[in-house]
């Protein structure tokens, strides 16, 4: 998300979409992002004066894009964190990933799985192209594929999943899984279906990975995770990164 002046961004709530080209508050938000913050980091952060905050964070909270709640360090101080994804901003984005994609079209025509794997890469990216943020229903989408891919895994712990995941992902054509981290949890895919032909854009894209490895977990295990890419062939590695916070 970007508060680049001049730009309208589309946010998505329960109640429905909300439009905002506030430069301020889009700051607000572009701060908040992924964390909890208290007021005085927000007004460090913006520079503007504590009234001024005041009334935009009032503002944000009606039209449902935030949340406040007490600190849990110190229940007389609020904290505010987001409660919406952004869907779509009118500012066109960057051609040249799009561009990418379309041109692979003609030389996958000749391979029925690289052909279909390349439709699916255009119409991902050309929704970007288009001015739409497809990360969010990508993620949730993925969160229901993997709620019902749980169904295949017979393991009832973490250290028999993993290995079972793995194997699952290998046999499928879907990349090599290896565990890189137990504290906090990380899992590395090499060879990763969706990414790995994909040049460096800058940007992590598999918000439909860590919504599956979420599913997953969610069913099969009975826990509640929170599953972030930090590393991905998007950003110039040879792998797709994803570090596992389980929040029960």
């Amino acid at each position: 998300m970007s508060s680049r002046n001049n730009q309208t961004i589309i946010f998505s709530t329960e109640e429905g979409m909300v439009a905002l080209d506030s430069p301020v508050k889009l700051k607000i938000l572009e701060f908040i992002g992924s964390q909890s913050r208290s007021f005085d980091e927000i007004v460090s952060d913006c520079l503007k004066a504590k009234s001024t905050i005041s009334v935009h964070l009032k503002d944000l909270i009606e039209q449902n894009l935030i949340q406040e709640q007490r600190d849990s360090d110190d229940k007389r101080k609020k904290t505010f964190s987001l409660n919406t994804q952004f869907i779509a901003y009118s500012q066109a984005p960057i051609q040249k990933n799009y561009d990418l994609v379309l041109n692979k079209l003609i030389t996958s025509v000749d391979n029925e799985l690289d052909f279909f794997k390349t439709m699916c890469h255009t119409v991902r990216y050309g929704l970007e192209a288009y001015g739409v943020n497809p990360r969010p229903v990508m993620k949730m989408i993925g969160n229901d594929i993997g709620k019902k891919l749980s169904e295949l895994f017979v393991s009832d712990s973490l250290d028999d999943l993993l290995p079972e995941m793995a194997d699952f992902w290998k046999s499928h054509n879907l990349g090599i899984v290896e565990v890189s981290g137990h504290d906090p949890l990380t899992i590395s895919v090499y060879e990763c279906y969706d990414c790995s032909d994909m040049p460096d854009v800058g940007r992590t894209l598999c918000a439909l990975d860590e919504g599956l490895l979420e599913g997953i977990f969610d069913v099969g295990l009975n826990l509640t995770t929170r599953v972030e890419e930090v590393e991905c062939f998007g950003t110039g590695y040879d792998h797709c990164k994803f570090i596992i916070e389980i929040i029960d």
